[in-house]
Order: C-alpha cells, then sequence, then structure tokens
C-alpha cells in the first residue's frame, strides 16, 4: 500500500514537471510586491486623512453635546448673576457632567472663551482635539473651526 501510494504521489509530480509553467519568475514576484507597494502608497495616507476626519468630528460632537449642558445648567440653576461659572468636569454643584456633557478621547482641551464670563444668553466654548485643530461654538451657531472671536 505504501508503494502503490508513493508511486501515485511520483505519477503526479511528473505530471506537474511535464507542465511548461513550474512557478512565477523573480520578475513576476518582483511587479507584485512593487504594485502593492504602490497601492500602499495611495491608500494609507488617505486613510491617516479619514481618521483625522473623524476625531475632528468627535471634537465638534463635544462641543454640541457641552452647548446643551450649558443650556441645561443655566435652565436649572437660572439665569441670575449670582450663579456660579460651569465647569467641565464631575463636581456636582457646577459641573456640566450632571447634565450629560462627556468629553471623549479626541478631545484634548475644552473650555470657555478664556477672559469671558459664560452667561445664559451668552457663552462660547472652546476646545482643542488631539489632531491640533481648534473648534468654538456659542449659544446661536453650531461647531466651527476656529477659536472663539
Amino acid at each position: 500500500m505504501y508503494f502503490r501510494l508513493m508511486g501515485k504521489l511520483n505519477a503526479r509530480r511528473q505530471g506537474l514537471l511535464e507542465e511548461d509553467e513550474k512557478g512565477f519568475t523573480l520578475i513576476e514576484l518582483l511587479v507584485v510586491v512593487i504594485i502593492i507597494g504602490i497601492l500602499a502608497a495611495i491608500a494609507i495616507p488617505i486613510y491617516i486623512g479619514v481618521q483625522n476626519n473623524a476625531k475632528d468630528a468627535g471634537v465638534k460632537s463635544d462641543l454640541a453635546n457641552a452647548k446643551t449642558a450649558v443650556v441645561a445648567y443655566y435652565t436649572d440653576k437660572g439665569s441670575a448673576s449670582t450663579v456660579s461659572k460651569p465647569t467641565f468636569n464631575g463636581d456636582n454643584t457646577t459641573g456640566l457632567a450632571t447634565y450629560g456633557f462627556t468629553q471623549s478621547a479626541d478631545t484634548t482641551s475644552i473650555d470657555f472663551k478664556s477672559g469671558s464670563t459664560p452667561t445664559s444668553t451668552a457663552f462660547c466654548i472652546d476646545a482643542v482635539g488631539s489632531t491640533g485643530n481648534k473648534f468654538h461654538i456659542d449659544q446661536t451657531n453650531g461647531a466651527a473651526t476656529g477659536v472663539c472671536p
């Protein structure tokens, strides 16, 4: 039985060797590798750009959530000038986390416009994303590129 199996395998090998094609040449393999390299060189920067756009969209979403939380904060606390400035942390009294705000990993910093005191009718929030891009949102407009005016 062993010799019969080996004989059949040997016959199969002989049949394959009789054909003209015995495998790929070195040139054919190099061409394939070069084509794959060119496709990767095109696809990788596009993929990175798509990732950065998604991270920026996450920052804009954080700003929209912060805007909603600020409005909820002032609705709950009132619009009097004695109301404490809300913060972007989990503080129970002034933290916007109590009003549904959560900061994603794509937002490196978020705060009210530097030097301003937010009110129920006038506020502007600046944010910086992990890509280094800056965005802002105010009481009447949606998220936009750049810092608060």
